[in-house]
């Protein structure tokens, strides 16, 4: 799975982007982010893929959770946000 890590800098279009990108790929990425500004953009980036995926019939599902990262020596309690794709149920009209 790749990890995508996001900044209180990160610009929520392109890590949407590559949040598309990535789940065109693959089922599941991963996004990384240390503080509420980065945390910020993670869930805009989120929101901003979905509406990239829906013309794809997809959805998306984040679950976050609390991971230590290593940072110069230095543990740091990062948000992680797994994202994956699913397919869109079919509306009969």
């Amino acid at each position: 799975m790749e990890v995508l890590k996001v900044s209180s800098n990160s610009n929520p279009n392109k890590v949407a982007g590559a949040i598309a990108g990535e789940l065109s790929k693959n089922q599941c990425v991963e996004l990384q982010a240390i503080g509420a500004g980065a945390v910020n953009q993670s869930v805009k980036a989120v929101a901003i893929a979905r509406r990239f995926l829906d013309e794809q019939q997809k959805d998306l599902y984040m679950v976050p959770s609390f991971e230590d990262v290593n940072i110069d020596g230095e543990t740091r309690t990062a948000i992680s946000v797994k994202v994956t794709a699913v397919e869109k149920p079919k509306v009969d009209e």
